[in-house]
């Protein structure tokens, strides 16, 4: 099963020539860091030992969260909740965007 982003396509075990593996390795990486030290500043990351990049048969870079406990997805999906909330809050005031690479107005 593979959906339109290619996120549920299986992991490369067997490499093609051909596909730039590392490159979507990297990006996955990157994303994993980032994500990794959001977690961190709000305590987060030893109830995510799963996190890591990871790259797909078809070279895209993907992050695996792993298996982590409720509580730690029921905050995960509160701060998801709150960061949306004050971004859309934000910009019904005017304001611009808060940043990142979510963020629209930042491109």
């Amino acid at each position: 099963m593979t959906d339109s982003k290619g996120v549920c396509a299986r992991p490369a075990d067997c490499l093609t020539p051909g596909v730039a593996y590392v490159r979507g390795w990297a990006d996955g990486k990157r994303a994993a860091d980032g994500l990794a030290q959001v977690l961190r500043a709000v305590g987060l990351e030893v109830d995510l030992p799963g996190l890591k990049a990871d790259v797909n048969v078809f070279g895209d870079g993907v992050v695996t969260l792993g298996t982590v406990r409720p509580d730690a997805a029921r905050l995960l999906a509160d701060l998801l909740t709150t960061g949306l909330t004050a971004e859309m809050a934000c910009q019904e005031d005017g304001w611009p965007g808060l940043g990142g690479a979510a963020d629209s107005s930042a491109a």
